[in-house]
């Protein structure tokens, strides 16, 4: 029953992850979410306590928000109506 449990947490934080989020606060809040959720199925399962997911929970949130907002992609490019590339501000 919990590698079931498990397993369809791991699938949710695939599918959340998967998500094609472009901006800075929207990545940080992905990577917050999906950080939060496997670190507490980590830590709840590591320790078998509602404490130890907490704590997962919290510091998963934190790395995933960090990880999610410092891989936001910096350089945009947008094409024109010759097909060259230039550069724009990422959104």
């Amino acid at each position: 029953m919990k590698a079931t449990r498990l397993a369809i947490i791991a699938l949710a934080a695939l599918t959340l992850a998967g998500c094609s989020a472009s901006s800075r606060s929207d990545r940080a809040l992905v990577g917050g979410v999906v950080g939060a959720g496997a670190g507490a199925a980590i830590g709840g399962a590591a320790t078998r306590s509602v404490g130890g997911a907490v704590v997962g929970g919290i510091i998963g949130g934190a790395a995933g928000a960090i990880v999610g907002a410092e891989t936001t992609p910096r350089h945009c490019y947008a094409r024109d109506a010759y097909g060259r590339k230039y550069r724009v501000q990422c959104p």
